[in-house]
Parts: C-alpha cells; sequence; structure tokens
C-alpha cells in the first residue's frame, strides 16, 4: 500500500515535470511516455500504451488527461490515475492563469507571436515521431490494411473536410468490424 501511494505521487511529479511541455495536443507527452515507461524503464509495453492512447483519444474530454488517468490507473490505480491528471493539468493551468493577467500585454507582442510560430513548427515533427513510435509497436491489422485505413482518415479530415468525430468514429466501427470478421473467419478455419 506504502509502496503504491509513493508511486502515485512519482507520478505526479513525472507528469507535472513534463506538462509544461504539452505543445501539439498531448502527443509531445506520449512521444516522453513511449521513451520513459516503454523503452527505459519497462513498466509497461508499447501495445499497453498503444491500447491507453486509443482509448484516451476515443473518450470525451482532452485526450492527454485521458491517457494521463489511465496510464496511472494502470499503474497504481485509481490514487494514481488522479494524481497523474492533476499533474498534467498544473502546468497549463498556471501558465493560462499568468496569460490571462497578462492577456493585452501578450497578444500585440512580436516575440511572443514568433516564440509560438517555432513552437508550431516542431510540434508536427514531435507529433509524427509519436505516431511512428507507435504503429511500430503492432496493430492486430494487417500493415497495408492499417496504412490503408491511416490514408484514408487523413483523406477525409484533409481533403473532405469530414469532421475529427466522425473519422475517429469510422476507426472504430471499422476496427470493431475487423475483429468479428477475423474471429469468425479464424473459427471456421477450426
Amino acid at each position: 500500500m506504502r509502496g503504491n501511494i509513493k508511486r502515485a505521487f512519482r507520478l505526479y511529479m513525472y507528469f507535472f515535470r513534463i506538462g509544461w511541455f504539452t505543445f501539439g495536443g498531448g502527443w509531445s507527452i506520449v512521444a516522453q511516455m513511449q521513451t520513459d515507461f516503454v523503452e527505459k524503464e519497462k513498466a509497461i509495453d508499447a501495445q499497453e500504451l498503444l491500447d491507453i492512447v486509443s482509448v484516451g483519444r476515443s473518450l470525451p474530454g482532452t485526450m492527454i488527461g485521458n491517457v494521463a488517468y489511465l496510464f496511472g490507473y494502470h499503474q497504481c490505480g485509481v490514487l494514481g490515475g488522479v494524481l497523474s491528471v492533476l499533474g498534467i493539468i498544473t502546468p497549463p493551468l498556471v501558465i493560462l492563469s499568468i496569460v490571462t493577467l497578462f492577456y493585452h500585454s501578450f497578444r500585440d507582442n512580436p516575440y511572443v507571436a514568433r516564440a509560438l510560430t517555432g513552437v508550431r513548427a516542431v510540434v508536427a515533427p514531435v507529433i509524427l515521431s509519436a505516431v511512428w513510435k507507435l504503429q511500430k509497436a503492432g496493430s492486430p491489422l494487417p500493415k497495408p490494411m492499417f496504412y490503408g485505413l491511416l490514408a484514408f482518415g487523413c483523406v477525409l479530415s484533409l481533403v473532405f473536410d469530414v469532421s475529427s468525430v466522425l473519422v475517429v468514429l469510422s476507426g472504430v466501427i471499422f476496427g470493431v468490424i475487423y475483429h468479428f470478421v477475423s474471429k469468425r473467419k479464424g473459427a471456421a478455419a477450426q
């Protein structure tokens, strides 16, 4: 019990520390979690992290808040989940409070605008790196089907401007259908 509490507070400090850099909608945090918990500590395997991220993205709310809770819960129960979420939300809460107080000064500051432009430029490669590492973890879908679904989602989103919610739901539906078809084929083969 005592070790569990200590581990939960360790998760709080981890997410608090990396919560200062949650640019890119949380994917930069997922990439850091991949490095720290999968590759270095081996506290979780890549498939488990991929499952946590998939569920976290599918639920309402912020993706990284959901992922932090699910990961913390996976590591040490409800206390781990709650402290992980508190750790990840504290830094943005502090930053937003400061920005709100000095909004008029920040809004027209050319240095702030340039800094944010730089952040936007480096977020894309961080997100792509996280996606690449997670897809290497494995998928129950065959690779050609996985890449086809990825391309289909990109086309729907970028070319036809389909809502992200509908793109995600179409992926969920496809995954469920694929699961049941695969299960039936496996049962028929036996």
